[in-house]
């Protein structure tokens, strides 16, 4: 046989297999494992994850769909092409003129709390790595947001503050805790380094035992005197050190929420770290210390939250505090978490945004629990029901003014902890140290179908839909002029519609599957 012949035929097969090689490295794959609770979780460990196949921009009238199901696709890619016209009964119209466009998304992530870092740093050096990369990097759901608790919270395994030296009113023996330099620091900076930049946000639970009205970081307590005394300066500079203490290590502070949970410290016999405030309270820290000192230490930029709590005190509470231009000057934004919502409608944020629209509304925790004393157990691998939940949620705090969306723990174990009082609950990433694994749960593919595709700057824009159908959606024109639709369908039935962009044309055809979430994706330039 010629030599030649030879060498140019396995030049050839090489040639193809480096090919086939990079292509797999752009996708791999979900590995789905079935625990009983109606959908599949996907197992990673140290040589083995999956990730999302890259977004690449397509050619004018063609479009992207991203697939995410209860019956086990994990973001699952097709292409397609418009057609002139749209012909289902079903037809989502999609506005994108200056007049129906609305609010700017900020971000979507989670909180690196010490029982995350716990969980991570049980994995191997190379599952550790597996598991940032699946939330940062652009082989993964590209979070940019990361909340970090200033000191210790219920998802630590002890209490602790930054300055648990009584009477030391000047803070000169504040420090980060172990936990900060082990638990949450260093995964921080990696996360930093693999991605789009993280915006990261502190909030307190609770000051330190001293300066409270029941000697203690849990029960029912405050601050003990009234803004403008010498507890209440304490306090403010108390943040002002977090900020500069996570800088020596490079971490740059964002934002920053006032109080955590504030009517939780209002509680007798509360469990955890919890610090009480009223309205009044918080809008007169703002104005006579905390605002004034993050300004005069050279922290004025760093956004500013107030509430941090639950949506039912939203109108009351901001209307509190931003009602006093002193207080307003100094705060950025409306911070709310998701626990009532199925109790409180959404027109309490439309309401909130009427009042004030130049403070942003920003989502900064959400997490799915367990029932005491039910079989419902906090960790429920697989349960497809808590990916709706949190689509669900996210699509209609969109659709109401909200620029982004927190999870809590990124992290927990096979119980739902560590907690130190017990308060287990679930989280989108499982850990099961024992076997070096970790398990991507349905909610994790949830998040990742808006934190993927909805960068920073991408503006909510007015879809219509005209025929009868349970879908939940909302639309997005991100900065590079792909629009961005998002569908949710919770039914037991498929749902056939046709997209119609008056300029493009229509997605005809597109399935809509059973329990299923789709992200649609086509530029218009």
């Amino acid at each position: 046989m010629d030599a030649k012949f030879v060498y140019f035929n396995v030049l050839f097969v090489c040639i193809v297999l480096l090919w086939h090689c990079s292509v797999e490295a752009d996708h791999v794959s979900c590995s789905p494992r079935y625990f009983g609770h109606g959908s599949v979780v996907c197992v990673c460990n140290a040589t083995y994850c999956d990730t999302v196949e890259p977004n690449t921009r397509l050619p004018r009238q063609t479009f992207a769909r991203y697939q995410s199901t209860q019956a086990g696709d994990r973001f699952k890619k097709s292409t397609g092409k418009f057609d002139p016209m749209h012909i289902e009964k079903i037809v989502l119209y999609v506005f994108r003129t200056n007049q129906t466009r609305y609010q700017n998304i900020k971000g979507f992530g989670g909180a690196f709390t010490d029982a995350a870092g716990i969980n991570i740093d049980s994995l191997s050096t190379k599952a550790q790595d597996n598991l940032l990369r699946s939330y940062f990097h652009s082989s993964g759901i590209e979070y940019n947001v990361a909340r970090v608790p200033m000191a210790s919270c219920d998802f630590s395994t002890r209490e602790y503050s930054y300055d648990d030296t009584a009477n030391d009113f000047n803070l000169t023996k504040f420090s980060l805790a172990p936990e900060d330099l082990k638990y949450k620091i260093p995964f921080l900076q990696k996360a930093l380094s693999l991605g789009r930049p993280v915006r990261v946000f502190g909030s307190p639970w609770s000051a330190p035992a001293w300066m409270k009205t029941d000697q203690s970081m849990t029960g029912k307590g405050s601050l003990i005197g009234e803004p403008g005394g010498k507890y209440f300066k304490t306090w403010a500079l108390y943040f002002a050190k977090f900020i500069e203490a996570y800088a020596s290590h490079n971490i740059s502070i964002w934002g920053l929420t006032a109080q955590n949970e504030p009517s939780d410290g209002r509680i007798k016999n509360f469990t955890f770290q919890a610090m009480g405030w009223t309205a009044e309270q918080q809008r007169d820290f703002i104005i006579k210390d905390l605002g004034p000192l993050l300004e005069e230490r050279g922290h004025g930029s760093v956004d500013l939250m107030i509430l941090d709590g639950q949506r039912a005190l939203m109108p009351y509470w901001t209307f509190v505090v931003l009602s006093d231009p002193a207080a307003q000057k100094y705060v950025s934004g409306i911070a709310v978490h998701w626990y009532t919502d199925r109790l409180v409608p959404p027109s309490f944020l439309d309401d909130t945004h009427g009042q004030f629209p130049e403070q942003y509304i920003f989502g900064t925790e959400a997490c799915v629990d367990g029932i005491p004393g039910s079989p419902l157990k906090a960790v429920r691998l697989g349960d497809w029901s808590r990916a709706e939940s949190y689509a669900r949620d996210i699509l209609e705090d969109l659709g109401h003014w909200v620029t982004g969306w927190t999870d809590w723990n990124i992290a927990l174990n096979m119980e739902g902890g560590p907690n130190w009082v017990r308060n287990f609950v679930d989280s989108p990433i499982i850990v099961n140290a024992e076997t070096d694994e970790f398990y991507k749960q349905p909610m994790f593919y949830a998040l990742g179908h808006f934190s993927k595709f909805l960068p920073p700057g991408s503006t909510r824009i007015s879809l219509s839909v005209y025929g009868s159908t349970a879908l939940k959606c909302e639309g997005f024109l991100l900065q590079d002029n792909s629009v961005v639709i998002i569908l949710l369908n919770m039914s037991d039935d498929d749902v056939t519609l046709s997209v119609f962009d008056a300029e493009i044309g229509s997605i005809n055809g597109n399935v809509v599957p059973a329990h299923s979430i789709q992200t649609v994706i086509y530029w218009i330039s």
